[in-house]
């Protein structure tokens, strides 16, 4: 069995991971241990919740639970990533999930690499989507070829974010926010990519300009073929997760549930000369990636997505580097 840390305490460990671990425990017996969940935030005063010690220390949490059998869920901004993995890997923990994104920029994710390879560290990032069963439908039709050859992917996230503007800025840019979820999920399902256009807008609220955080578009074109845009919307009015599909022989629309208060998908399929369908399922994506991740670490098995997020962050830097006119560095 496995213990679980949490550090960093705010809207994703509390919020997403914490009630995560809840259902995970309950759907797979046995497989997380039943002792208290330690949480410590090094940002934050402790907040108590049920089932959870909150520690002051992450030297305090290494005597709660012995760290070669607890899995780290590590929710602190990205700027400070590579100091808390150095940090966690000398006390003796190997076994982290790490929120997304990996990193935010190329030097960021040279200093994570370098820390993995010297602790031997296993890490998963949490970009969910990759779990998600609508994901998993997308996939089997992209391999199976009923509809042909994929051609084009469309993917819309509208969901405002406007408190990214108003507290502590913990993401530089749009790029950084919702953006990952969906770069990795076309990477997943198209294949290798390179950058064709980027661009940014910034958050605006009331007379107040929060440069680079308004939205994100990305325009790629993938080695087989397949062209892909992504457009990020964080001043939108209304939340949206969709992903439209193109292949030769129909176009499957899928929607991806827009909050922690529904987990339901739904995804519609159209044939040019078979009529449409429209299915709707449950999609709990963050306990399924949990269960996944947490599976592979009692099995000792290696994380397969990872090289998929480390091209998802080199794509991202590339994007923004050509929003901000940097040329781009060949050979990085």
């Amino acid at each position: 069995m496995l213990h679980t840390l949490i550090v960093g305490m705010g809207r994703a460990g509390r919020r997403l991971h914490l009630p995560s671990l809840a259902k995970v425990r309950t759907a797979a017996p046995g497989l997380l241990a039943p002792s208290p969940i330690v949480a410590f935030d090094p940002f934050r005063p402790p907040a108590g919740a049920d089932g959870v010690v909150t520690v002051g220390s992450l030297e305090e949490a290494a005597r709660c639970h012995p760290p070669a059998r607890t899995v780290v869920h590590l929710c602190t901004p990205p700027h400070v990533r590579a100091a808390m993995l150095d940090r966690l890997a000398g006390l003796g923990h190997r076994k982290i999930i790490v929120e997304k994104p990996l990193a935010v920029d190329l030097v960021g994710l040279a200093a994570v690499a370098r820390i993995r390879r010297r602790w031997n560290l296993d890490l998963a990032v949490a970009t969910h989507w990759l779990d998600s069963a609508l994901t998993r439908r997308l996939r089997a039709a992209v391999t199976g070829g009923r509809y042909g050859r994929l051609r084009r992917i469309h993917v819309v996230q509208n969901k405002p974010r406007f408190a990214l503007g108003t507290g502590a800025r913990t993401h530089p840019t749009a790029f950084d926010v919702e953006m990952p979820h969906a770069l990795a999920v076309v990477l997943d399902l198209a294949g290798d990519a390179r950058i064709t256009g980027a661009s940014w807008d910034d958050l605006v609220i009331g007379g107040r300009t929060v440069p680079r955080l308004g939205g994100a578009h990305l325009r790629l074109s993938h080695r087989s073929g397949v062209r892909t845009e992504i457009d990020s919307d964080l001043t939108s009015p209304v939340r949206e997760r969709r992903i439209t599909l193109e292949f030769d022989e129909g176009v499957l629309v899928g929607h991806y549930p827009c909050s922690d208060a529904d987990h339901t998908a739904q995804l519609r399929t159209v044939r040019p000369r078979g009529g449409a369908t429209w299915t709707v399922f449950d999609d709990d994506a963050f306990p399924a990636f949990l269960g996944e991740a947490y599976g592979r670490f009692a099995a000792h098995a290696p994380t397969p997505t990872l090289p998929l997020q480390v091209e998802a962050v080199r794509l991202l830097t590339e994007a923004k580097r050509h929003c901000a006119g940097v040329p781009e560095v060949r050979g990085v």
